[in-house]
């Protein structure tokens, strides 16, 4: 018997079962069958912990920024909804993470191959 050969085939299947678990994970998250990994989450959706209050005592330039910076993010929920920007760069990391996985699983069937053929 030949043990290199035996592993070589359980290092190529290793290979090719992590392959196939990111590709169908990816599929499933892709089309909403299954939850996104949140990486990043959104602060304004835990309460108004987050929200800075401006008081009297600070100076009129301090107000009229904390009031220019309300009423621009006001006419961003209008343009964008307020969880998007999370949402694109957890699909990001997602995706970076699904190429690392298919690439190490590549690597991982490609030493199993080359176990297989004894070299």
């Amino acid at each position: 018997m030949d043990y290199t050969k035996i592993i070589g085939w359980l290092v190529f299947l290793a290979g090719i079962i992590l392959i196939s678990w990111t590709l169908y994970s990816s599929y499933n998250i892709f089309t909403a069958k299954a939850f996104l990994p949140e990486f990043f989450t959104n602060q304004a959706s835990y309460g108004s912990a987050g929200e800075k209050e401006v008081s009297a005592q600070e100076g009129d330039a301090q107000d009229a920024q904390a009031q220019l910076q309300k009423m621009i993010g006001e006419q961003l929920k209008g343009f964008l909804p307020e969880d998007a920007m999370t949402k694109i760069l957890n699909l990001t990391v997602w995706s970076i993470l699904a190429f690392i996985l298919i690439f190490g699983g590549s690597q991982i069937s490609t030493l199993g191959i080359k176990l297989t053929k004894g070299r």
